[in-house]
């Protein structure tokens, strides 16, 4: 059974290019290059839902020659995004906190999520200035706010309401996350989301993870007996 929606967390772009003797820029760089690999193979396989945790919160204490490179990569595969979206019926879709972006940053991406919005047969998500408990206090602030408001009454608050405030508000949550390069940690991933998903960890570097990786991930998966509540997924 494929996933509907599968996460991945992107890691090891700067050791992989490391021990290859080249700057760590030349990772993301190559790391970028197999987020396109990947969306189109995860695509073909049936997966209806991609979401890639590309730049966290945390990620803006690395040097500044780096962050700045990863700007750049967004921007530039933001815009080829665009045209992808167009060709191959794939929506876009951004979570985390935009603030922090430059402006024409910002414009690609609320252009790339407008411009691709009505398309179904995909759906790519990036996360990018994104953190788990960022997201949750966001999405407190605005829940209060409403509340301030008069829009809803605190008895009126269940798991699907506060929900509706996330990031990923009218995305399923994911089936399955996949993590590179040997880390078997959240890092602050997805935290309200994952909580019913299978994990799944390879010590593979993101820029080498390909096609027969995705697929082994995706043969575990379908090895594990889903259970909720004690009680197996039909």
């Amino acid at each position: 059974m494929i996933p509907n929606h599968v996460a991945i967390i992107l890691d090891g772009n700067g050791r992989w290019a490391k021990g290859k003797g080249k700057p760590r820029t030349y990772g993301h760089k190559v790391g970028a290059e197999n987020v396109e690999k990947i969306t189109r193979i995860a695509s073909n396989l049936g997966i209806k839902y991609l979401t890639l945790y590309a730049f966290s919160t945390e990620n803006w204490s690395r040097p500044n020659a780096e962050v700045s490179t990863l700007m750049v990569l967004f921007e530039k595969y933001i815009k080829k995004c665009i045209k992808d979206g167009k060709e191959n019926n794939m929506r876009i879709w951004f979570i985390g906190d935009r603030s922090g972006f430059s402006q024409s940053l910002r414009e690609s991406m609320e252009r790339a999520e407008r411009e691709t919005a009505c398309y179904d047969g995909f759906n790519l998500i990036l996360a990018l200035n994104y953190g788990g408990r960022d997201e949750m206090v966001r999405a407190m602030k605005k829940m209060y706010k409403d509340i301030e408001d008069g829009k809803i009454a605190e008895d009126e608050i269940t798991e699907d309401l506060y929900s509706s405030y996330l990031d990923t508000a009218g995305i399923p949550y994911p089936d399955l996350l996949i993590r590179t390069s040997g880390e078997q940690r959240l890092s602050n991933f997805l935290l309200w989301q994952l909580a019913y998903s299978e994990f799944y960890f390879t010590n593979v570097p993101w820029p080498e993870f390909d096609e027969n990786e995705l697929r082994k991930a995706l043969e575990a998966f379908e090895k594990r007996d889903r259970r909720f509540g004690g009680l197996k997924e039909e």
